[in-house]
């Protein structure tokens, strides 16, 4: 007889999506990735709910944009407390991200999963090899017209991501502030959490209507990772900007290939998505 830490969670179809246990595991693995990485989260929810917790591709994508909200704003306290928000830039970015995450919404109901899973693998692997090459940073200027425009499309590209692929976006976000305004990794970081909160809310609202998240598992997921995520902020400030930057990318390679290993099974095993 299952204990009550590993009774399965229902979702709002009936269906038994995944251990409480693991659901509570994988949610303080999220929070602390948050916190010391700058990103929502998602990169390691939805592998952990897809292939430890078996979830569904598409309903593990709708819950993981849920559970970045509360696992963001844990880290946002954290980074800002260090000063390391740049709200100007954080405005630009959400203000094209809002817009991004209505579209991504609207393709995540119709995409197959098994291109969901490949576009996602393919974004971290290109991301994690940028990382790997040396990225230098400055003090924050002032923005130009020019900057603005590109931040704003970043922003629309990150929303887009978030909505289809149930991440915060920071995967994007984050090495994009480095490379575009050459920004601390700090900054960076802090400034990415700052704006998948609004990304996440609008993402959120609309795979609801589209019953494409499992609220129930995101609530534990997102409360799970809080206090992990202040923990992986103390982390992060205390990090040289280079080891971060090996680190973020080696977790990103390691996602990327856990999921084109599933792809790769499933293939064979003749499995349809």
């Amino acid at each position: 007889m299952n204990s009550p830490s590993d009774s399965p969670i229902e979702n709002s179809s009936g269906s038994h999506s995944a251990s409480l246990t693991t659901i509570v595991l994988v949610g303080l693995a999220a929070g602390l990735l948050s916190g010391m990485f700058g990103v929502g989260g998602g990169i390691l929810i939805v592998p952990g709910l897809v292939l430890v917790a078996k979830m569904d591709q598409r309903i593990a994508h709708g819950t993981s944009l849920a559970a970045v909200l509360p696992i963001s704003a844990s880290s946002l306290l954290s980074y800002w407390a260090h000063d390391h928000v740049d709200w100007h830039v954080a405005a630009c970015l959400a203000a094209g991200a809002l817009l991004g995450a209505v579209i991504g919404t609207r393709l995540l109901h119709v995409l197959p999963h098994r291109t969901l899973a490949l576009v996602f693998s393919g974004i971290l692997v290109l991301t994690a090899v940028r990382l790997f090459l040396p990225i230098s940073s400055s003090a924050r200027d002032v923005l130009t017209i020019g900057t603005i425009a590109a931040l704003i499309a970043i922003g629309i590209a990150t929303g887009i991501l978030a909505g289809l692929l149930g991440v915060g976006g920071g995967v994007i976000m984050v090495p994009a502030m480095m490379m575009l305004l050459q920004l601390p990794a700090a900054v960076a970081k802090g400034t990415s959490v700052a704006v998948i909160i609004p990304t996440s809310i609008m993402g959120t609202l609309r795979n609801r209507s589209k019953k494409n998240v499992d609220l129930r598992a995101a609530a534990i997921l997102g409360f799970g990772g809080i206090l992990s995520a202040v923990v992986g902020g103390w982390i992060s400030a205390r990090m040289s900007d280079t080891l971060s930057n090996v680190l973020f990318a080696t977790l990103l390679l390691v996602v990327a290939v856990r999921l084109l290993l599933q792809i790769r099974r499933d293939d064979k095993a003749g499995v349809v998505h």
